[in-house]
């Protein structure tokens, strides 16, 4: 009876220990499985920072506490194997093909190069693949599409190229991200089966066209097949396909080799929020339609080749925050309803070829940050009324045929940090600025701005380059505003050469004629006619304060005694020295060969009644002296040579 009731007793007891002892011989069963494949794949893995350390085949290991590996707690497979992020080396082996149970493969932001293993699609059970962020190169392997299950495949920004196989499209994944290759060829027709597709984001595909299957034809644009927002781009060549998003939905199409116009039929999405295809080669118009996506708050169609003109409609797209539509073909004016898009913050229409003036009513644009009008062929005055964008940080209307002045109304932005005007027409001074304390960039070189470049408010900042090009413009470092403007020697017409020239000759010809008359009052001193005169001391006459605080001593040494060095010119009765003053301006000395003494007086009475005659046509005479070297002559250096070059364009 007892050994009844004890039999009875341990006979439950040992059904307990059964599934225990099983599992115990299920585990050393599977570690000889999924544990030696786990080494396996290390040895293809270059591990420089060992962080795969616990990897090791010690009896005591338990692969399931490895690093990155996760088991099934019942049959102690392995399910889960997360690498990411490890800066590993290497390969993927083809043993991983052997996990059969695994469900989630991240091999993400590795260095992992190579190709990715055929065998991967043995992985009947894998519903997560990540192996973005690497190195990996050749094809999308064919087997890929064997994995039933798969939920997520993301492969982008590889190396992979080649074509997508065709049999990817009847995989159901909701995620499929393959951007940031270089794929090529066409995209599979059969992608338009995939139902529960929710994000296909951007790849490149060189040298490839494509125009979207029948397949796409069957989905239709309606709230109760597609949730809060969907898209079907059918931008040659890339596809992409959202379904099934709660909250905002954004494409971006970026940076491809997009070819083809911009599908009217995305004026349907009319909870699109985002749309970027920036950087692509689209052509053809805006279209109008795209007013209807009212939830739009960004659209960028920068670096295209985009042509018409900019839809008057978007004044409907309220939500509108940011407009970028630089960098295309667009013509025509600016339409003036963009100034009831409200809530914009970024208008650039830059680099196009509009025409027309400038809109007054953009000044309404109260939450305006930047203004980007330049490089297009815009006319007309900068209206006052932006004197009203308080909020405005930067502005750009460089390049334009722009008139007119800068308006005093810019100084009220307080929170400006760039202007730049730059190749305009305009006019007036620059002093309206001064207001603008927050200025940090500023260029209004190459226009026809005059008067003095402001000094207060750290206007020094600024770089001369942002003031050149404007001839009248003076102060800072373009030269003192008192000081002669040397363009206008460069300005002088012929006419006024000519006018100078025969000034030259009638007073030369006043010198010779005094020099040579037959009968003087003055005694002539004892000797030969030919005999010059001796002076005792030299005099220098100044007849110009640019010569003041020189003496005769100072021309001799700084022309080292009227040193052939010097001659710039000469002719049958005189020689024309160059010679730089103390104020380092140059003069022109004319050295006269007649010294006789009966005309000295005569000529010195004729040179004080020509230096006395100042005209902006004639050449100054700036003093002369006697002097046993000859009669000098100072007159302006004038650095275009001379009559016959000017007239004859030498």
């Amino acid at each position: 009876m007892a050994a009844a009731l004890c039999s009875h007793f341990y006979r439950p007891s040992l059904l307990l220990l059964l599934p225990l002892l099983l599992s115990c011989l299920s585990f050393s069963f599977v570690f000889s499985d999924d544990g030696a494949t786990l080494l396996e794949i290390k040895k293809s893995f270059s591990d420089v920072d060992n962080v795969l350390f616990d990897w090791t085949d010690l009896p005591s290991s338990d692969y399931c506490a490895w690093r990155g590996v996760a088991c099934d707690n019942v049959t102690f497979n392995v399910v889960s194997l997360n690498l990411s992020s490890l800066n590993l080396d290497g390969e993927i082996s083809p043993a991983i093909g052997e996990l059969r149970s695994l469900q989630s493969i991240d091999l993400r932001e590795n260095s992992l190069s190579g190709q990715i293993p055929d065998e991967i699609g043995d992985c009947s059970s894998l519903k997560y693949l990540d192996l973005s962020f690497n190195a990996l190169s050749g094809d999308i392997p064919f087997s890929v599409s064997k994995l039933k299950e798969l939920e997520f495949l993301d492969l982008s920004y590889n190396q992979l190229t080649g074509e997508i196989p065709f049999n990817v499209g009847f995989l159901q994944v909701a995620t499929l991200s393959l951007q940031g290759n270089q794929l090529s060829g066409q995209i599979p027709s059969v992608i338009g089966l995939m139902q529960a597709l929710a994000v296909f984001q951007r790849f490149k595909l060189q040298h490839a066209e494509w125009t979207y299957p029948s397949y796409f034809r069957k989905f239709d644009f309606h709230r109760e097949i597609v949730s809060i927002c969907s898209v079907i781009d059918l931008l040659d060549p890339v596809l992409v396909l959202i379904t099934d998003v709660t909250e905002h939905c954004g494409r971006e199409l970026n940076d491809n080799l997009l070819t083809g116009h911009i599908p009217p039929e995305l004026g349907k999405l009319t909870d699109l929020f985002d749309l970027n295809v920036a950087n692509n080669h689209l052509d053809g118009p805006i279209p109008d339609n795209l007013s209807s996506c009212t939830n739009l708050n960004s659209l960028n169609v920068y670096g295209n080749k985009l042509n018409g003109t900019i839809p008057p409609a978007f004044e409907r797209l309220e939500s509108m925050t940011y407009l970028n539509l630089s960098s295309n073909n667009l013509r025509g004016p600016i339409p003036v309803e963009l100034s009831r898009i409200g809530n914009l913050d970024t208008l650039d229409i830059s680099h196009n070829r509009l025409t027309g003036s400038i809109p007054s009513s953009l000044g309404d644009l109260e939450h305006l940050l930047k203004l980007n009008l330049s490089k297009n062929n815009l006319v007309g005055f900068i209206p006052a009324e932006f004197g009203n964008l308080r909020s405005v940080m930067d502005i750009d209307l460089s390049n334009n045929q722009l008139s007119g002045q800068i308006p005093q109304e810019l100084g009220q932005l307080q929170n400006l940090l760039l202007l730049r005007v730059e190749n305009n027409n305009l006019s007036g001074d620059v002093m309206s600025l001064m207001s603008c304390i927050s200025l940090v960039v500023l260029n209004v070189s190459y226009n026809n701005l005059v008067g003095s470049i402001p000094t207060g408010n750290n206007f020094s900042r600024f770089s001369p380059d942002s003031f050149i090009g404007n001839p009248e413009l003076c102060g800072y470092r373009l030269g003192s505003c008192d000081a002669p403007r040397p363009t206008e020697r460069v300005t002088i017409s012929k006419a006024a050469i000519l006018g100078i020239a025969v000034s030259a000759l009638v007073i030369l010809l006043m010198i010779l004629v005094t020099v040579s008359r037959p009968t003087n009052s003055v005694p002539f001193p004892e000797g030969s006619l030919d005999k010059p005169v001796s002076y005792s001391t030299p005099k220098l006459v100044i007849l110009h304060m640019n010569m003041a605080l020189h003496v005769y001593e100072d021309i001799m040494r700084m022309t080292e005694n009227l040193s052939e060095k010097y001659i710039i010119g000469s002719g049958a009765s005189s020689t024309v020295y160059k010679c730089v003053l103390k104020n380092c301006r140059p003069v022109a000395i004319k050295r006269l060969y007649s010294q006789y003494p009966q005309c000295l007086r005569e000529f010195e009475t004729e040179l004080e009644t020509v230096g006395s005659i100042k005209h902006r046509n004639l050449v100054s005479l700036q003093g002369y002296s006697l002097s046993p070297s000859g009669n000098l002559l100072f007159y302006d250096y004038m650095e275009n040579g001379s009559l016959w070059d000017l007239l004859h364009g030498k």
